[in-house]
């Protein structure tokens, strides 16, 4: 693979040629780079022409995996290397054997190598250690870290090297089973000035007795028979969910206190209760949250995953697909459960967990609302009289919407909504709604509860029993944050 040095040349050949995200963007448009979204070139094609000045060579040698003559490029500086190291070959026309990605974030900009994915409805079957580039599960792990500054990180199973690109971290620790992974990752992270120690082995293997701020991790978490080849980035040769089981039950013992684990994954549904049976793998002393986003039954899951495999219309298409039903039955898998899950290590006596079928629309990013979760822990259980002594204010963009018939005086529902984060909405009491939209972070909860009492005519005690429950809640998912007014009374 490329020595650092030309990797180096390689980032100064792509930037010469304006070989970048916002390059790419402006010279493609829109409508192209959505069709190279769903693997089709043709729009791209057509947006080039017969241009050929560095950019539009690039783009058709990294991006349309098309051949490019040979004297066209003759002036990037790394080519004697790329053609050494097998990323690019041929001799009057040259082939790319990588695909090399224009890649952003709000922290940086920069490049993913991976490997080709076929283009233009051509099959294909993906190599055993195949390097998948950025895909749509990738690119949703990015939006559930919880922003911000991190201290250590592990990447678990980096392959690409995407999430790194992602993080603002003091340390980086990538991790993968696959070699090859490893060293396309250190040509995305070298490309696009990300340090990071990368590391071999498999699961936790290689950060025996470390421990980290945040994991994240998309583990190759598919659910498949052991026989035939293995797909190293998508299958991890566990029994059933086995995988996804040890990531989260070992996770404790890699983490700092008040560490998070991020996982985006696959879990089987059996005859037992899904939130019973993955209750099982959260370690004692962490919190969790685990939103089931989608559940898909047998046949859905496994023509989904042979069609990734590439062999939909092939022979063995049939035999596989027997052996996959097979192999579920005897697991006694009835479906299969596709979610995010994340652990705080709170060393809490009494651990918040949560376990919720989620398949609503959400606000991506959504880790600060995974963060908010598990920062609000503490202030949801403060004993009665410091809740009752907070200054709580509402959630920025929280809305209040009434829902009735036309012309009544009345509504037959109150329900506050987020617009942000996963989207929560719940029908509040007309006692709550008013506490709710007085808390502006200026008066004590106390006194606003005696204030609304006043107001409906309540007894005290009698209204502070029956809120005090719903507004603890409240806090709990996030309607409702301590701290001072983002605004003050003029």
């Amino acid at each position: 693979m490329l020595a650092d040095p030309a990797i180096s040349a390689l980032r100064d050949d792509l930037l010469a040629a304006d070989y970048t995200l916002d390059g790419v963007r402006g010279r493609l448009g829109s409508a192209a780079l959505a069709g190279l979204g769903r693997n089709s070139t043709m729009a791209a094609a057509s947006e080039l022409g017969d241009a050929e000045d560095p950019q539009a060579e690039l783009i058709r040698l990294w991006l349309l995996q098309q051949p490019v003559p040979a004297p066209r490029l003759r002036a990037l500086r790394s080519l004697p290397a790329l053609r050494d190291a097998g990323l690019v070959d041929g001799a009057d026309h040259l082939r790319a054997t990588v695909q090399l990605t224009p890649h952003g974030s709000d922290v940086r900009h920069g490049w993913i190598c991976s490997d080709q994915t076929p283009l233009d409805g051509q099959p294909g079957m993906p190599r055993t250690d195949f390097v998948l580039g950025a895909s749509p599960a990738s690119t949703t792990l990015t939006q559930l870290v919880p922003p911000g500054h991190h201290g250590r990180v592990l990447d678990l199973g980096t392959g690409c090297g995407i999430q790194a690109l992602h993080l603002d971290a003091d340390e980086i620790v990538a991790t993968d089973l696959n070699p090859r992974a490893l060293d396309l990752a250190r040509i995305s992270l070298g490309l696009s000035g990300v340090r990071a120690d990368l590391r071999q082995g498999s699961l936790y293997e290689p950060v025996a007795g470390e421990r980290f701020d945040l994991i994240l991790t998309n583990p190759p978490y598919v659910i498949s028979p052991p026989t035939g080849d293995r797909l190293v980035y998508r299958e991890g040769g566990f029994a059933g969910d086995g995988l996804m089981q040890e990531v989260v039950s070992a996770a404790s013992g890699h983490l700092l206190d008040g560490g998070r684990l991020v996982v985006l994954g696959n879990w089987a549904v059996t005859e037992r209760a899904w939130e019973e049976r993955l209750a099982g793998w959260i370690p004692a002393d962490c919190d969790a949250i685990v939103l089931e986003r989608e559940r898909l039954d047998p046949y859905e899951y496994i023509e989904l995953w042979l069609a990734d495999a590439g062999l939909a219309g092939t022979d063995a298409y049939p035999a596989r697909y027997a052996e996959w039903l097979d192999y579920f039955a005897a697991q006694g898998i009835r479906s299969v459960g596709l979610g995010w899950l994340a652990l705080s290590r709170s060393g809490r006596g009494r651990p918040e967990r949560r376990f919720e079928s989620w398949p609503h629309a959400v606000h991506q990013p959504v880790g600060a609302a995974i963060g908010d979760f598990f920062d609000a822990i503490g202030p949801s259980r403060l004993p009665d009289d410091q809740f009752l002594a907070t200054r709580w204010r509402t959630r920025p963009g929280l809305v209040q919407e009434t829902i009735g018939d036309p012309g009544a005086a009345d509504p037959q529902h109150l329900v506050l909504r987020q617009h942000d984060g996963l989207g929560r909405a719940v029908e509040a009491g007309t006692a709550v709604a008013a506490i709710v939209g007085a808390c502006d972070g200026e008066l004590p909860l106390g006194v606003l509860v005696g204030a609304v009492a006043s107001l409906v005519d309540a007894d005290p005690g009698a209204l502070l029993a029956e809120v005090l429950s719903p507004l603890r809640t409240l806090v709990a998912d996030g309607y409702l944050m301590s701290g001072p007014p983002t605004t003050s009374r003029g």
